[in-house]
């Protein structure tokens, strides 16, 4: 008997074409916080440069929305360049987004620990240097789930990414100097882990296919932002079960003081909706609870996605005083904002 295969389910024209169609409706969407330079395919923030001020740059495959793109803006990115759907950025995209955001006090680079986006800044960071402007290299590495994967030498990048732009954006906002701003930035990596689990995979949209199977019942402990393999497969426990596994994955890695105040980041990777979502967050803090922890600020929702991935991530944050009121500080993105 033949197989039948299913059509993917996804709204778009041309899948080749989709990030370019994305990031005009995202201008269109948004249009007082930021701009699209088609050409150049990058996003920058609305008011760029800003003459004496930071700038804060990343970037990386597409598919993890609202990561980058949709956190440029007031309190975090400058500009972001986002590649094709889970492929880097080239150099001359980070070049542009460089260029077009330094105001003389240099910039910034927030690096996802994936070979493709590390080679690709240091080329561009290269040649931005080549140019008289100063830039500041900051690799995030937080993911206690592999040592090596499919696209990484060490541990992969994920949700700390997100509240290193945050941070590190407030502290260019309040002025600080480039290398403050990424001793902020190396900070955050430094005292924060992520573990994620996918209960799905999900369908790249020139593939038109799922990237891995998973049977139903089973979920992949450990996954990636690309849907890559973690440490293991197991049966589907309950939010309390799978909450336990991921606090103990985090907290065993990061060893936070006894009572120490967090930012739990309990994170969709797309596919998972936010009235499942809660409960996980719920069980996660009864847990760090338990462990004598201070969950003290929160972010929960899809933040850093694999495309309709089901699943979640937890990132974990130890915070000191500065980083809190770093963190506190007015945002305005798409994706994120408060204060303002």
């Amino acid at each position: 008997m033949a197989t039948v295969t299913q059509p993917m389910r996804k709204l778009l024209n041309d899948p080749e074409q989709i990030v370019k169609e994305s990031l005009a409706g995202l201008a269109a969407a948004h249009g007082d916080i930021l701009r699209v330079d088609a050409g150049a395919q990058i996003v920058v923030r609305a008011d760029a440069p800003r003459q004496g001020k930071v700038a804060l740059v990343s970037g990386g495959g597409a598919g993890h929305e609202p990561l980058h793109g949709g956190f440029v803006g007031l309190g975090m990115l400058d500009a972001a360049c986002p590649g094709a759907v889970f492929t880097s950025p080239v150099p001359e995209q980070m070049l542009a987004a460089t260029q077009a955001v330094d105001g003389g006090a240099g910039v910034v680079h927030l690096v996802k620990n994936y070979t493709g986006d590390v080679m690709n800044f240091k080329l561009a960071a290269e040649d931005a240097a080549d140019e008289g402007i100063g830039v500041e290299s900051v690799l995030i590495d937080d993911d206690v789930a592999v040592q090596d994967s499919l696209y990484t030498a060490g541990r992969r990048g994920v949700g700390a990414t997100v509240l290193a732009e945050k941070i590190a954006g407030a502290a260019a906002e309040r002025g600080d100097d480039l290398a403050a701003v990424a001793a902020v930035a190396r900070r955050v990596n430094e005292r924060a882990r992520s573990f994620g689990i996918a209960l799905s995979s999900c369908i790249p949209p020139s593939a038109g296919k799922p990237i891995f199977d998973l049977p139903l019942g089973e979920m992949e402990v450990g996954i990636g932002i690309h849907g890559e393999p973690g440490r293991r497969r197991e049966p589907l426990g309950t939010a309390h079960d799978v909450a336990a596994e991921m606090v103990e994955a985090v907290i065993s890695d990061l060893a936070p003081a006894a009572g120490a105040e967090l930012l739990v980041f309990t994170n969709s990777m797309g596919g998972t909706p936010q009235l499942e979502l809660y409960v996980l967050h719920g069980e996660i803090e009864r847990a760090l609870v338990d462990r004598g922890l201070r969950p003290a600020r929160r972010l929960v929702g899809p933040y850093i996605t694999s495309l309709e991935m089901a699943g979640a991530s937890l990132t974990v944050l130890e915070l000191d005083d500065e980083l809190a009121a770093l963190w506190d500080a007015p945002v305005h993105t798409a994706g994120l904002r408060w204060g303002v």
